[in-house]
């Protein structure tokens, strides 16, 4: 058995905040109907292990969804040219990375001259 580290009313309220739009309820609504104070209900949202565990019921209630989600994705990035989708469905089937690498040997490029010309540059730029 796990030991739980919220109590009932947490986890009731959690149930309620997990739902699109807070099942429809405003943050004082939500204090009422779970049967705190709208502080209690704040300083709640404020700890981790109450968001730790809202954002695993907001995962359990919307996992069904998910190959819906993804499955509308393309057509959405077509239609819209939304670049910054395309991105986060490259990265959701791992063709994308943040990680860049640059081979600077062999190329014919001489870093210390371009050093040199941005310092020659910023120089410039100091004295006009």
């Amino acid at each position: 058995m796990t030991k739980r580290k919220l109590n009932d009313l947490q986890y009731a309220a959690i149930a309620i905040l997990s739902q699109p739009k807070r099942g429809g309820l405003t943050f004082e609504e939500v204090a009422d109907k779970v049967g705190v104070h709208r502080d209690t209900l704040q300083r709640w949202r404020k700890q981790d292990d109450f968001n730790a565990e809202l954002k695993n019921e907001i995962i359990r209630t919307t996992l069904d969804r998910l190959p819906e989600i993804m499955d509308s994705i393309p057509d959405h990035i077509i239609a819209d040219g939304n670049a910054a989708l395309f991105r986060t469905l490259l990265q959701a089937h791992g063709m994308l990375t943040d990680k860049v690498e640059i081979d600077t040997k062999g190329n014919g490029v001489d870093v210390d001259a371009m050093k040199a010309q941005i310092e020659r540059f910023r120089d410039g730029n100091k004295t006009e």
